[in-house]
Parts: C-alpha cells; sequence; structure tokens
C-alpha cells in the first residue's frame, strides 16, 4: 500500500497503511471523489462505491464520460472522508477537524461477467442501504444492457485520521475563550412515503432499521 505517491507526507503520524483500516473508513461511508484528467484537464466527480474485500465496484450509464475514461485505462485518484468533529481552539490559526479519510492510486477495469455485475449492483445497494437490494425488483435485462459497471483494486493508498483535542499555544489557554469538539454525527430524518404507495403497504425493514430512532 505504501509507495512515494501514497505516502503522509504531512503529519506522518496520522497516516496508516494497514488494509484493515482503509477498510473500516471505506465502510462506513459510500460516496467518493474520483479524479483523473480528461482531455488535458483534470476532473473530479462524486459517485456511489461499494466495496468487497479489496475491490472497490462504480456503476452508471453507458455513456457517462467518467466510466468511459476508466474503461479505456486512466489513471485514478480515488478519496473518501469522514468529518467528525470540529476542532473549536481558542485562536483562529488552531481551528482543526477531526476526520477519517482514504485516498487511493490506481486502475479500473471492466466488468463484463454478467453475475459479477449483477453482484457488483448488489454490493453498491447494500453500501448505501443494507438490505435493500433484497426488497426491491432486480434489474432486468434491458437495465443492465444500458448500465455499465467498473472495478477497482485496492492496492496503493494510505489512511490519514485525526482524532485529537484542541492545541492552542501555551499563552492562549489563559484566555477566556470557550474551546473544545463539536461532534459531526450522520442520521437519517423521518422516512416520507411516496404519495402513489398502493394501500396497506408499511416502510420497509432496511429503511426502519436505518430510521430507527425516528419511528
Amino acid at each position: 500500500m505504501k509507495t512515494d505517491r501514497s505516502k503522509v507526507k504531512r503529519i506522518p503520524k496520522r497516516g496508516s497503511y494497514d488494509n484493515e483500516i482503509i477498510y473500516s473508513i471505506l465502510d462506513k461511508e459510500f460516496i467518493c471523489q474520483i479524479g483523473f484528467v480528461h482531455e488535458d484537464h483534470p476532473v473530479v466527480i462524486p459517485t456511489i462505491y461499494g466495496r468487497k474485500e479489496d475491490t472497490l465496484y462504480f456503476h452508471g450509464a453507458n455513456v457517462s464520460r467518467m466510466l468511459q475514461s476508466m474503461e479505456e485505462g486512466v489513471r485514478l485518484s480515488i478519496n473518501v472522508t469522514r468529518t467528525n468533529a470540529l476542532v473549536l481552539a481558542r485562536s483562529a490559526f488552531h481551528h482543526s477537524l477531526n476526520y477519517e479519510s482514504v485516498t487511493l492510486f490506481g486502475q479500473a477495469f471492466l466488468v463484463q461477467d454478467d453475475k459479477e455485475k449483477s453482484e457488483a449492483l448488489r454490493i453498491i445497494s447494500d453500501q448505501v442501504l443494507a438490505g435493500r437490494w433484497e426488497e426491491v425488483r432486480e434489474p432486468n435485462a434491458k437495465e443492465l444492457n444500458v448500465t455499465k459497471v467498473l472495478k477497482f483494486k485496492i492496492k496503493e493508498g494510505s489512511a490519514k485520521i485525526r482524532d485529537e483535542g484542541v492545541g492552542d499555544d501555551t499563552k492562549d489557554y489563559e484566555l477566556d475563550i470557550w474551546a473544545g469538539l463539536l461532534p459531526i454525527e450522520k442520521t437519517y430524518g423521518r422516512p416520507i412515503s411516496d404519495p402513489s404507495l398502493n394501500d396497506g403497504i408499511e416502510i420497509s425493514e432496511s429503511v426502519k432499521k436505518a430510521a430507527d430512532e425516528k419511528l
């Protein structure tokens, strides 16, 4: 995992190259930012992903510029970041952020096997909302034909984590200014049913589980 390109240079102690740490961060999110060069211009596009072991899967329309570029073998930089808390110091200079991030490098390849393609779509669906795939109609042949799936092997990259408190200058600790952490929490709101639902349809189990506190 550790290379000259993936090595964390700014505050190296926050870096990690351990696969399990990288996987754990990836598993907490489902949106990544993919950077690549298209027609001599840098482009960054957010997209949904799913992970299985050392592989990330992406999907989209056959006409997607990003997926077409990925299929052609363009080199990618992929980032996932989870923000955990604002670090509010006494001085403006020492304000910071607690976070977990992963940056990966490599290339993606087209999934051509129909069975793997269908499984990849399930993996992506479960990354977003576990259990939803089993509750809905699966893609039909026409839908699969207009959908492209690519896979990316996790081989080169690093995690970077800040999980610390406030670090003010010594003299600033005497200031009468509140300082501390303001946690950032990701929660789901109360589900809103589609008004065109047939009578008697209850909220799906996957949604109930995700929004349990709001029901």
